[in-house]
Parts: C-alpha cells; structure tokens; sequence
C-alpha cells in the first residue's frame, strides 16, 4: 500500500532599504517586526558582527535603546557579539555561541532573532536559528556591500566544515532583510571593492545593460562614491531576488546554478589561502578564469574577454592569484583543480558550470578542459602586471 504525500509551502520576505536603522526617529525596523507577529510584543535577540561593533562602539547601546523607545519590542539579552569574517564559519565555535543566546533566552519559534554583520556572520547566525528548535525566524541586517547585495538577501545559511566552504547548512529564508546604507561608510577598501563583484557576475549573467552602466561607473565605485554603490547593490539585490523567485528552484534542488558563475575557483582558491582572500576578491578571480577559459574555449571573443577583465580591473580588484598556478609558475595548481570535484559534490547532481556566450547570455557546460584551464591560468599570470591597478 502507498499513501502519497504531497503540499508546498509559500515564502515571502522584504528587502529593505534605508539609513540609521536604529535611531529612535526611524520606526521602520520596529513596526516591520510588529506586522510580523500576533503576539503583542515582539521578543528578539541580537547578534553583532565583532568588526562592526569594534567600528559602531555605541551601536550595543544603539539597539537597547532602540527598544526602549519602541516598548513593544522585548530585548531577551544583551546584544551577542562574535567573530566576524570566514572564522565564524569555520567550525563549530561562534555557532555554539548563537544557539548557546538561543537557549539561555528563551527564544522559541515565535521571536526572531536578528544578524548585523558581513555574509559571513549573517551564514553562521541563520544556521543557528535554523535549527534551533527547528526554526526561529530570522532578521538579517546585512553590513557590507557583498552581504547587502547578494548573500544577505538570499536564502543560504551556513558554516564550513570538514574542510569544505558551507558543508553545514539549511536553505531558510529570512522573516526579513534591513539594508542599512550607513554602515557601509566603516567599510575597509577590500570589503567596499570585493563585494562589487557579485554585481559583476549576476550582470554578465542577466543584464547587459547593469554591465555597461558598471563599466560606465567603476572608478567612481572603486573610490567610493556612496550614491553610485547604493544604485550597485539596489540593482545587483534586485537581479538576484529576481533569479531566486523566478528560477522554480528557490532551493537549488537541481544542478544549473547560474549565480555561482566564477564560483568554482572562488571557493577553492579561498581555501588555499586560508581564507586570507575575501570571498568577493576570489569571485573576481575566479570570473576572470572562466573567461580566459571561455576566449579559448571559442564561446566568446578576445573582445569581450578583455573587457570584462578591464571592468574588474577598474573596479580596483585583482584578477590573477599566485595559487592559480604551482609554486614554479609553469603549470596549473593541482590543488586548484580538485575544486572541480567539490563544486559537484557541494552542488549535487551533474557537474554544471556556468558560462557566457556573450554578456549577459548565460549558457551551461558539464566538463572543462583541464588543459585549457592551465592556458587560462598561464595567461593571466603572464598579464599579471598590464592587468594590476
């Protein structure tokens, strides 16, 4: 005897855009919350990115008194700082530091408890509440332009484990997103140039029109011109919701994943180095690899190729990395190429590696040619010093 089972479940979450989240005068945070329970308080924790809190000293103070003045918002303890950046993920500490908050304050499945913090932090403290009593609904106050534009408005949550870059972790989505303009202004320059690159990869993927209008703007964005990366992170938030909803595969059940275009070598090459690459330096990396390989592989021309690569050049990004090659410089890096297998395995199914036959014209290919990716390697390592900015 069968009995079939079957039923689907709606999600829906705004992204928010806006300045001084937590002074008293903007309500935006604390009547968002109140739409989002039936309870007459609104019971939360907090948990801060150490980067930020060393940046904003006030900000723990910011977030208490935020809650006084808005008396239906119940702070169930103090705000819990943790580590920032790809040590948070890297195993089980600041995790257990999150469920740790989680329990001892009582936070069940009708609080929320909200993330201020990089991608990093916002992956670990959404895989806390995730899990946690099997889901707590979960805010995320991204603070960097990567985690504002790309993996804050997503649905990944996450730690690295056994090695591997995100082998632990849930598809959650948010109850909610708040990007907060202001904290981009403490941004160092690796962070404010590294998250351009996640806009990069979705325009050569999706918009040829967001590409032009990034090459048109790259050197304003690379010396910080605030109103043009608020258009960046806008748009490149919008292509990437964009992608999420209208893809039927919100969860990634399949294997085609078009926005991890670059992404292969990205998340290798940050292993290699220990995570000393940010995450969004290795995508240009890894962007301007696949390209090269794409020119020699005949999708794209010489052209386009060099384009692409000058676009992330100007942005003031680095496109080759010594762990590219072996420590000799004649050959491609074995290591480099075992991130073929994992990126398989990481995705499930049939390799499937994103490339373009034109910007913003995305097509799949399931096998690369290791031959080609040294050639790729071997070229932007000899053009190491035309390509440096």
């Amino acid at each position: 005897m069968t009995q079939k089972q079957k039923f689907s479940i709606s999600y829906s979450y705004d992204v928010h855009f806006t300045r001084a989240l937590f002074d008293p005068g903007n309500a935006l945070l604390a009547s968002e919350l109140q739409k989002m329970t039936t309870e007459t308080a609104v019971r939360m924790v907090v948990v801060v990115d150490k980067g930020v809190a060393e940046h904003h000293e006030d900000l723990s103070d910011q977030i208490i008194n935020y809650c006084n003045d808005h008396n239906h918002l119940d702070l169930l303890a103090q705000p819990l700082v943790v580590k920032g950046g790809e040590e948070c993920k890297n195993g089980l500490g600041e995790f257990m530091k999150v469920l740790t908050l989680i329990n001892e304050a009582g936070v069940d499945r009708h609080a929320f408890l909200l993330a201020i913090g990089g991608g990093a932090v916002l992956d670990m403290a959404g895989f806390a509440a995730a899990v946690g009593h099997r889901g707590i609904r979960h805010i995320r106050i991204p603070t960097t332009v990567l985690s504002q534009n790309d993996s804050g408005v997503g649905v990944k949550n996450g730690i690295n484990f056994f090695g591997k870059k995100n082998f632990l972790g849930t598809f959650a989505p948010p109850a909610g997103v708040f990007n907060d303009f202001d904290f981009l202004a403490t941004l160092e320059d690796r962070d404010w140039r590294s998250g351009c690159t996640e806009a990069v990869k979705v325009a050569l993927i999706k918009d040829a029109g967001f590409f032009e209008w990034l090459e048109e703007h790259a050197v304003s964005l690379k010396n910080r011109d605030l109103s043009k990366m608020e258009k960046l992170i806008t748009e490149c938030a919008r292509l990437h919701l964009d992608h999420i909803s209208g893809s039927d595969d919100p969860f990634e059940m399949g294997s085609s994943r078009p926005l991890d275009f670059g992404h292969w070598a990205a998340h290798k090459l940050e292993q290699l180095s220990e995570f000393e690459l940010k995450h969004g330096e290795a995508v240009a990396v890894g962007l301007a690899l696949d390209v090269t390989y794409a020119r020699i592989a005949g999708y794209i021309d010489v052209e386009t190729c060099d384009r692409i690569i000058h676009s992330l050049v100007m942005l003031g990004l680095e496109v080759f990395h010594p762990l590219l090659l072996t420590t000799s410089g004649n050959g491609i890096n074995p290591d480099l190429l075992l991130g073929l297998n994992e990126f398989r395995e990481h995705l499930g199914g049939q390799l499937t590696i994103p490339m373009i036959s034109s910007v913003g014209e995305k097509f799949d290919i399931h096998d690369l040619n290791p031959d080609w990716i040294e050639q790729a390697a071997l070229t932007l390592g000899k053009k190491k010093e035309l390509y440096a900015y």
